[in-house]
């Protein structure tokens, strides 16, 4: 998946050039949604022909997850909690509509200063949400009504508080991701949403009919498709 030149072409973009200067978004994690976590685990593991490793549970949103180490980024299966009690808000990833078999849904970049980097965004990335998980302490923007802009395609945001990330606190799996393309109808237009923000080679936008997404990982067993 070669890499997509990004281009800063609209009055919005030029203003995200600006507020954001040097910095830019990095590559976080990738989140596979599915209507049991349990079913959604069982069908990243045959994809991939790996095991998971416990998560946790998101008493904010009412969700819980599986987690996979992908070098220096991870993987996350997540799912409503049957036992959680259901929150007054929308859930993260618009996992209140999701139906379906489990599948990539969303990705996830992190920055320094998440303010900023809401701001750079399109309209609808969301508000700052401080979160917590056990030794874990982050900040995440998440959109009112749980749709991320783009239709879901555009990423969502996180600030990591502290040292702990997920990462590098997770066992090594032997995975490491090649590639993230996401396609999307106007995706000129979601090239140029994230050209001032992203710098990242593995990750492709590409044109098509609805969005999707496909990533290539690297596995004990070869490159697998997910």
């Amino acid at each position: 998946m070669p890499g997509v030149a990004f281009l800063c072409g609209t009055r919005h973009q030029a203003v995200a050039c600006a507020a954001l200067g040097d910095e830019m978004l990095d590559l976080d994690h990738l989140a596979v949604a599915a209507e049991n976590l349990a079913d959604g685990v069982a069908s990243v593991e045959q994809a991939l022909g790996v095991k998971l490793v416990a998560g946790g549970l998101h008493a904010h949103m009412g969700t819980h997850n599986m987690l996979l180490r992908l070098g220096d980024v991870y993987l996350e299966v997540i799912a409503i909690n049957p036992e959680a009690p259901p929150p007054a808000h929308p859930r993260w990833f618009d996992l209140d509509h999701f139906q379906g078999p489990a599948r990539l849904t969303n990705w996830i970049c992190r920055c320094d200063d998440l303010d900023r980097a809401v701001a750079a965004s399109p309209p609808g990335v969301g508000k700052p949400v401080a979160l917590s998980r056990g030794e874990l302490r982050w900040k995440m923007a998440v959109p009112e009504n749980g749709k991320l802009p783009f239709a879901g395609a555009f990423p969502a945001l996180i600030q990591w508080q502290g040292r702990a990330h997920p990462a590098a606190l997770l066992p090594e799996s032997g995975c490491r991701l090649l590639g993230l393309e996401i396609t999307h109808p106007e995706a000129q237009n979601l090239s140029a949403a994230l050209a001032p923000l992203l710098d990242e080679g593995r990750v492709t936008i590409a044109q098509g009919p609805a969005v999707s997404f496909h990533a290539v990982i690297d596995t004990p067993h070869g490159a697998r498709d997910l």
